[in-house]
């Protein structure tokens, strides 16, 4: 799974330390695998399709479709498909070049850009929504959305085209604007998300399949919510783009005709597009975060969850993190050494220089510059679970006292955002590949104890 594992424990300060960071952040990434987390709460039995708490008859339904996309869509999509065998018609989902397709026979994949959609995101969108709108009253649509799905599934609304979506997006992403602002700006701008899936599906049975890459698990927000209503309106969407000051005059004309009610908004809260609509979170960042979890205390260290919710600016939050560190080391508070520190969520980068990188690899940079010159016992890993960081190919970082020889030049490549180009030259970056899921960040910070550091056999 990781790749450069060998590379990566030669050049650590202490291999015992690198290791078990390693191996959590593989078993994290495991734990959060789609097609098993599928396989584990969708199911067959009785004649009926138990999606967690929830059954569906399946012979009330004359059709059974699965519609969908994302970083993850394949391996639930795949999952969904062994499970239901000849009950499923078909469908189609909107995957990234580099996903696991095989097993997939009855439901059509459709090759589609991220983190920039591209001509075959519009392609699987309208694909997608013409697949939803030909459903009546008996048929179960399974929506599979994860993360990615925002834009892998780009169908541009009223008279907007695809650069208009990729301007305004990007605009934000370089702004720093977090995952919740930059949604309110996807949903209003789009034929399928907030809630417009559901809308275009109805009469028919709806249940959504999540994987979550996003702070909290709302619906509302994994892929921009297709099936989910959505608590945002035209006038806030055009709040997010002033905040962060995006000059996009096709967006903002659009948003304004909206307010002026030109054109129906987003289904809200109550609207009978989601009389049969539920929605189920399948994997999310405490997935990795339980997986890792139990493979630290396999190795004998005292796992601590700090949190799966953590975001803001990444070099700022990695602070929180080193002071953690150093509190456990000194006085064996909030846990005792040897330990490992685990966190997730969503931090965010503002974009000021013009290097190549993303939210771990600042992160893991800045602690990296704190922890420079100690003897701290301490190894961090802070990775993106879906293998790719920010604007970089790799997952993130692995980092310890030793990363930073020169902290003017760390300083320096941190500030014009090219903390993969010193991380790379250090040899600390951490290579997993595609990994096939997205629950977002997963960091683990071990810390040992100076004597007898916990090992583990690898992974």
């Amino acid at each position: 799974m990781i790749r450069n594992r060998d590379a990566l424990l030669s050049g650590a300060r202490d291999p015992e330390l690198a290791e078990l960071a390693l191996d959590c952040v593989a078993a994290g990434i495991r734990g959060a695998d789609p097609e098993r987390a599928a396989r584990e709460r969708v199911r067959v039995a009785g004649g009926r399709l138990h999606v967690g708490d929830a059954a569906h008859d399946l012979a009330a339904h004359d059709r059974v479709v699965v519609v969908g996309g994302g970083k993850a869509a394949a391996g639930v999509a795949r999952a969904v498909e062994g499970v239901l065998g000849d009950h499923l018609t078909g469908g189609v989902v909107a995957v990234p070049a580099d996903a696991d397709t095989t097993g997939l026979d009855r439901i059509e994949v459709v090759t589609a850009g991220h983190p920039t959609p591209d001509a075959g995101s519009v392609t699987a969108a309208e694909r997608v929504l013409a697949t939803a709108r030909a459903a009546d009253e008996r048929t179960l649509v399974l929506a599979v959305l994860t993360g990615g799905g925002s834009a892998m599934l780009a169908a541009p609304a009223g008279d907007l085209e695809l650069a208009d979506l990729r301007g305004a997006t990007e605009g934000l992403l370089a702004a720093g604007a977090d995952i919740d602002e930059t949604n309110a700006i996807r949903k209003h701008l789009s034929a399928l998300k907030g809630g417009r899936l559901a809308r275009a599906a109805a009469p028919a049975t709806v249940a959504g399949l999540l994987v979550s890459d996003v702070v909290g698990d709302d619906p509302a927000v994994v892929a921009s919510g297709p099936t989910a209503p959505d608590p945002t309106t035209d006038a806030d969407a055009l709040a997010v783009l002033d905040r962060y000051g995006v000059d996009a005059p096709a967006v903002r004309a659009h948003l304004r005709a909206g307010v002026d009610g030109q054109h129906p908004g987003t289904p809200a809260a109550g609207d009978e597009a989601f009389g049969r609509v539920t929605n189920h979170v399948l994997a999310g960042a405490r997935t990795a975060i339980d997986a890792a979890r139990g493979r630290a205390r396999e190795a004998g260290a005292e796992p601590l969850v700090r949190s799966s919710r953590v975001r803001g600016e990444a070099r700022e939050a990695a602070l929180t993190g080193v002071a953690v560190a150093e509190e456990v080391l000194d006085t064996g508070d909030p846990v005792t050494p040897p330990a490992v520190v685990l966190s997730g969520g969503e931090t965010t980068v503002t974009v000021r220089g013009d290097g190549v990188g993303g939210p771990n690899g600042e992160y893991a940079l800045r602690a990296a510059i704190e922890l420079a010159g100690t003897d701290a016992p301490v190894a961090l890993a802070a990775v993106d679970t879906d293998g790719r960081d920010g604007s970089a190919d790799a997952a993130g970082a692995l980092v310890d006292p030793g990363t930073v020889a020169d902290r003017g030049s760390a300083r320096e490549s941190l500030a014009r955002n090219d903390s993969h180009g010193f991380l790379d030259a250090a040899g600390a970056l951490v290579d997993t590949g595609a990994t096939g899921t997205n629950v977002n960040d997963l960091r683990v910070l071990v810390v040992g104890d100076g004597a007898g550091e916990p090992g583990s056999p690898g992974a």
